[in-house]
């Protein structure tokens, strides 16, 4: 498959579900012919620094990541920062639900640029400040205002619009569709059976 890129990868900072070891990413990235590939765990951005000096590491061994990046030098493998985020109906709800954690749904978000980086490490901090029970949390109200130089991704079937379709709720769906769409204009995709609708 031409310029396929993973934008959903978990990594040991995936707690009790990623196995990728980080320093391994950017050689196998690369024998697969990708130009790019990003780092998506679950909730937090622990790995990302070391994320981001495995890519220059792999692509000049010698080189200091911080004077590799203030040169703005191009990397074999482009990282790609980002987070699935755990979304709720309301974060600051923290109550359980027939003895049982609260239902969350997935949301992958990825930064285009430093506004996005920032932004993101906004959100994640949101959850864990003030949206954290058995897991660290958003609400759509924490993407408002921080939605600028993020790209939005529908996630994995934990997604609030694959948990929709699986219910049989294709006008539930679109709906989120649109409010995500409303909140990130172009930068919100989805995907569906192998099929990206934009």
């Amino acid at each position: 498959m031409k310029d396929f890129v993973h934008l959903h990868v978990h990594t040991q900072y995936s707690l009790l579900d990623g196995a990728t070891r980080i320093e391994q990413i950017f050689s196998r990235a690369y024998d697969m012919g990708m130009k790019a590939v990003a780092i998506t765990d679950h909730g937090n951005m622990y790995g990302a620094l070391e994320f981001v000096k495995a890519a220059v590491r792999f692509t000049d061994p010698k080189a200091d990541p911080f004077d590799f990046l203030a040169q703005g030098r191009e990397f074999k493998v482009k990282p790609i920062i980002g987070c699935e985020l755990y979304m709720c109906d309301d974060r600051l709800r923290k109550e359980t639900v027939n003895g049982k954690a609260p239902k969350l749904n997935h949301l992958i978000l990825l930064a285009k640029n430093e506004i996005g980086y920032k932004n993101l490490i906004k959100l994640v901090s949101i959850g864990y400040i003030d949206g954290f029970y058995h897991k660290p949390r958003i609400d759509f109200s924490c993407l408002e205002g921080h939605t600028e130089g993020l790209v939005c991704l529908s996630a994995c079937i934990a997604g609030v619009i694959p948990q929709a379709l699986l219910r049989g709720d294709e006008d539930g769906a679109q709906r989120l569709a649109e409010k995500f769409k409303s909140l990130f204009g172009e930068d919100f995709y989805i995907e569906i059976q192998d099929h990206n609708i934009r």
